[in-house]
Parts: C-alpha cells; structure tokens; sequence
C-alpha cells in the first residue's frame, strides 16, 4: 500500500475524510500537510473539524511517518482542515465539494478564458455539473484549467 492510502485508512478510522496530502516549503521549513474534512453534513453544509481532532489524528499519523518518511530530510506535520477557500485538483476534491459554491477558469476557449462562477451540484463520471444563474452547467473535467471554492461573506 502507498502511504497516501495508509493515511486514508487511518483518516477513515477516525470518521473523517482525507482531502489532499501535499509537500510545502515555507522558508527554510518542510511540512508535510495533511488536510481533512469531517464527514458529518448538517443543513446541507460539511460540519467543521476540531482541534482536538485534528490532535488525534497527528498521534495516529505520526508513528507511521517515523516509518515511512515522505521526503527526506527534517520535515513537520500538520493536519488541519483545507479551509474554505480551497484548490480543487482532483475529481475527488470535487466530489467532496458537492454543495459548495465554486469557481471555474476553463481552458481557452477560441483565445478567451472563460470564468464561470456557481454552486457545485453534482459529479457525473469526468463531468463536473454547476449551477449558474439558475441553470445546470456540465463541463468535462479535463476543460477546467484552474478551480477552488470560494465564500461569500
């Protein structure tokens, strides 16, 4: 098993749900960041993640990264939720993002990058379904140059 599929299992034992793992360098510091979302949905919206959780999971984590280190050298853990405003990557990253507003730059469109704002209401295979100004757009996910949820306060 890969350990990205290790720390599912560890994320899924604890009933939450591995967003993304990725490798970031902020000055002269490695961190191996671990983002998770709760799998509890309350009026429609993802519930929050605590702090407490978010500590039980670093101590289930841990152990398995002294084994099984993801870059070499010295490196910190963080596992913490994506935020609210997040990159989506990945169909999965959509998938998880069903009901939240999003924003879409496509690939060119006859020289023009098209931008469509709206609420992500579905996933059919590789189509990604938004609602814009009340009506369903589908758009395949290889069009999409760049996406990320964003709020509006």
């Amino acid at each position: 098993m890969s350990l990205e599929s290790d720390i599912n299992a560890i994320v899924k034992s604890v009933e939450l749900e591995l967003y993304d793992t990725s490798i970031v360098n902020e000055g002269e510091e490695t961190i191996y960041r671990v983002s998770v979302l709760s799998t509890d949905i309350k009026d429609g919206k993802r519930a929050s993640i605590s702090l407490d959780s978010c500590v039980e999971l670093t101590h289930l984590i841990s152990p398995l990264l002294d084994v099984t280190s993801p870059v070499s050298g010295d490196y910190r853990l963080e596992v913490g939720s994506p935020g609210i405003e997040r990159k989506l990557t990945t169909i999965k990253q959509f998938a998880l993002s069903v009901g939240e507003k999003v924003s879409l730059h496509l690939k060119a469109v006859e020289k023009n990058r098209e931008k469509l704002r709206g609420k992500l209401v579905k996933i059919e295979g590789s189509k990604i379904i938004v609602e814009v100004e009340g009506k369903d757009v589908s758009i395949e996910f290889n069009e999409i140059a760049k996406a990320r949820t964003y709020f509006e306060w």
